[in-house]
């Protein structure tokens, strides 16, 4: 059986420019900044913007920062960089946008040369300034006296310390914790997973409707001893039942969050409805008792085969379980019914 591409190999060999500019898009927003906005640019007449992130409504005439993406199969050179600085610089003299206070060049790998002049700005400028008096540049051959001495000046007062290198292995590593990751690698899950949630000592405003559920079952079966939520700790069967039904609803709601922060909300949606097909043909049979027809729903939740999707290994015997809570939840599942008794 043929080895699946490692993510690395995925985007160094399969994405063309346009999608390695996407891929950059959706990596972004983990950069620590709150951007107004996040949009891909690329393309012809860009002026040197590939991915902006906008960090005012203003966009290119407020604060922004640049993504300049290269997927070169080569590692990213001084000449290539010093091009795009050029366009940008030229762009941004003539008026098409301000100058960004950040400007990332995000490669596959970089030129050590790259790297070590970028992090002395002040090096980096003066060499940027040395090359832009001498080279053959069309896009600055063309400029008439007025417009390249507006470029220069523009340059001279930038702090090029707004330059730095990100190479794939980061974007990959940082990739991973956005939502678009399974999308894009779903044989590649997160390494951390879900995160395990605990219920709290008291029930949340969003288990209201299954605890109430609950509660009624629990005052159908001792009827004279549980009339409210706040009885059934003192009927231990019911407090240890309870307990277990809420582990299960957040073993549930864990798969949920992971599945909203990490890929789409559709894929727990799915485990929902592959629960709800098989359980509720057994909710709609007759039974004693709400005490009963919990019992065996929940049983037959544990024996669900749910869809082949990411979230998939992390759907267990108790999140299946818990997922009844949540379609309890929805109004979908009710446990106790009229005249059963």
């Amino acid at each position: 059986m043929p080895r699946m591409a490692t993510p690395k190999q995925t985007v160094t060999l399969l994405y063309d420019p346009t999608e390695f500019e996407e891929f950059v898009k959706e990596w972004v927003p983990t950069q620590g900044v709150k951007y107004d906005l996040v949009e891909r640019q690329g393309g012809s007449g860009d002026h040197g913007i590939d991915v902006a992130g906008f960090l005012t409504q203003a966009k290119l005439e407020g604060e922004w920062h640049n993504y300049q993406c290269k997927q070169y199969a080569r590692d990213l050179t001084w000449a290539i960089a010093a091009q795009e600085m050029r366009k940008m610089f030229v762009a941004a003299a003539a008026g098409h946008f301000t100058v960004p206070s950040r400007y990332v060049f995000v490669a596959l790998t970089f030129a050590v040369s790259l790297k070590r002049l970028i992090s002395k700005p002040s090096e980096c400028r003066a060499k940027f300034l040395e090359d832009l008096s001498t080279t053959k540049d069309k896009l600055v051959a063309k400029l008439d006296d007025d417009e390249r001495r507006r470029v220069v000046e523009l340059a001279e007062g930038t702090d090029f310390g707004m330059f730095s290198c990100i190479d794939l292995d980061q974007v990959l590593e940082e990739h991973m914790t956005t939502p678009h990751w399974l999308a894009r690698f779903p044989h590649v899950p997160p390494a951390s997973g879900p995160m395990k949630l605990t219920p709290p000592e008291l029930p949340r405003h969003d288990e209201a409707r299954y605890v109430q559920r609950l509660v009624d079952v629990y005052r159908e079966r001792f009827p004279d001893k549980i009339d409210s939520l706040e009885q059934v700790d003192d009927v231990a069967e019911a407090k240890g039942h309870l307990l277990r039904q809420r582990v299960a609803f957040f073993a549930a709601e864990s798969v949920r969050v992971f599945a909203r922060d990490s890929t789409t909300s559709d894929y727990f949606d799915q485990v929902k409805e592959d629960v709800y097909t098989i359980v509720v043909e057994e909710a709609e049979r007759a039974h004693p008792n709400g005490w009963e027809r919990h019992a065996a729903v929940t049983i037959c939740a544990g024996t669900v085969e749910v869809t082949e999707t990411v979230l998939k290994p992390y759907v267990g015997p108790e999140v299946r379980k818990g997922v009844c809570h949540h379609l309890a939840n929805d109004n979908r599942l009710i446990w106790c019914r009229e005249g059963e008794q």
